[in-house]
């Protein structure tokens, strides 16, 4: 059985209608990113603590946290960022919830990303070994622009590490935006699949769209993951009114849409969720 979850934020910066739509489709998980437009690693301690009482109130949990980490250029400086990572692991302690969703570092426009790959190694080596002594586990995400953004790389980077703190968030639509074949991404890296994030794409209009009406072949992926043991969470990011760099958003509207076309595409593959 997976479990269900979602970027909350896409649906509204408010947490209470955050959590009220969710409740309204069934799902009791959120990859936090952010509350009242603020980044999770920005709110006060104030705000953190008022949200955790929401969350516990309201019977819900944390599937990850969706952390910024490893979303600057590869030739900006480290040490400002582990800062940064160090307020993400405490975020992960307080919510109880040892799960940080994390990047790979943008490659300077033009550059062969293999010229930074072993920056890149370095960098990901020190993440993973504060988070193997804090006892939390990372996902690594594929997107556009950063060095692991083709399955290739992904798996290289992973493999180079090669710590069993960290996984691979799978992205579909992050892939079919870069021309990656989904069904190759997946082969190459589904043993390294911890997480998977619920995304579809369709390649002609270049939008994200509710799952089943791209390219991203979900519900058979999920199917596959699940039959090889897969038993993690599949978290919502639709991203159907807005998908920038930095920020996406659904509405809550869209995000029924949303919501339907997975539960229904999980259906038809007899996949169990909660």
């Amino acid at each position: 059985m997976i479990t269900l979850s979602a970027f909350a934020d896409e649906i509204s910066p408010q947490p209470e209608e955050q959590i009220a739509v969710l409740a309204r489709h069934g799902i009791r998980h959120i990859e936090f990113r952010s509350i009242h437009g603020k980044n999770v690693l920005d709110l006060t301690e104030d705000e953190h603590q008022d949200f955790r009482n929401q969350l516990r109130q309201s019977g819900f949990g944390l599937s990850a946290i969706g952390s910024p980490i490893g979303k600057i250029k590869i030739t900006d400086p480290f040490e400002p960022h582990l800062e940064r990572y160090e307020i993400a692991l405490k975020i992960a302690e307080f919510y109880q919830a040892p799960r940080i969703r994390i990047f790979s570092f943008y490659m300077p426009e033009g550059d062969d990303p293999a010229i930074h790959r072993d920056e890149v190694v370095k960098r990901m080596k020190v993440l993973a070994g504060i988070a193997e002594k804090r006892g939390i586990k990372l996902f690594l995400e594929n997107e556009k622009g950063i060095y692991g953004d083709t399955a290739e790389r992904a798996h290289d980077l992973i493999t180079a590490v090669d710590s069993n703190v960290l996984g691979h968030a799978f992205d579909p639509a992050n892939y079919l935006e870069v021309g990656q074949d989904i069904d190759q991404a997946w082969q190459l890296l589904r043993p390294r699949v911890s997480h998977f994030h619920v995304k579809d794409y369709c390649t002609k209009t270049h939008k994200c769209v509710p799952t089943g009406e791209g390219e991203g072949q979900i519900p058979k992926l999920i199917a596959d993951a699940v039959t090889h043991g897969y038993h993690g969470f599949c978290t919502l990011e639709p991203h159907l009114v807005v998908a920038e760099k930095f920020y996406g958003f659904t509405g809550p509207e869209r995000f029924g849409d949303a919501a339907t076309a997975l539960k229904t595409g999980l259906d038809d593959k007899d996949v169990a969720y909660a």
